[in-house]
């Protein structure tokens, strides 16, 4: 899997092709194995867009072994056995006002609870974001493989992350 030709050489966002969910988790992988504690990754995409898949990626990089499952239902996952613990959200059957009432910058903050990653599925719905971020936009169009833009925010960067392995791009 190679950048497109959208990647600036500041790496502002680069976007990836995943042939399939091998690839996606592989991507969530890496991402599980590097990110340090504090990391907040906010999840866009449509319903089968593989947010989930990544984020059972990002766990089994973090040595999770519990099944990473969607929280739809339970709207919060907290997996404490990893390198770091993985703090989980979806926010689908949520509006933005009912998402405050979740107190979401209690998982990224650090205050409350022991710094790890925080990962965040249909972010859009977030009435509020933290300073330091990295957005995955995944995408399935019909006619060709899935994509996954990563655009950092804040203090994120991005160009540290993908340096870690000059490979990375052939490792998903």
């Amino acid at each position: 899997m190679a950048p497109s030709s959208e990647a600036s050489a500041s790496l502002q966002s680069i976007t990836l092709a995943l042939p399939n969910a091998a690839a996606t988790r592989s991507l969530g992988h890496f991402l599980g194995q590097h990110l340090a504690a504090g990391s907040v990754l906010l999840l866009e995409g449509d319903l089968g867009s593989g947010k989930t898949t990544l984020v059972q990626g990002l766990g089994k990089g973090l040595g999770i072994t519990d099944s990473v499952d969607s929280p739809t239902f339970t709207l919060v996952n907290e997996y404490l056995e990893g390198r770091l613990p993985l703090y989980h959200l979806d926010l689908y059957r949520l509006e933005a006002d009912e998402v405050k009432d979740l107190y979401p910058e209690t998982y990224w903050e650090g205050v409350e609870l022991e710094p790890g990653i925080v990962a965040i599925e249909w972010s859009e719905r977030l009435p509020y974001k933290p300073e330091s971020f990295l957005t995955i936009q995944l995408a399935h169009p019909p006619e060709s493989d899935r994509t996954a833009t990563l655009t950092p925010t804040g203090h994120f960067n991005l160009q540290n992350l993908l340096a870690v392995d000059a490979n990375v791009h052939q490792s998903w």
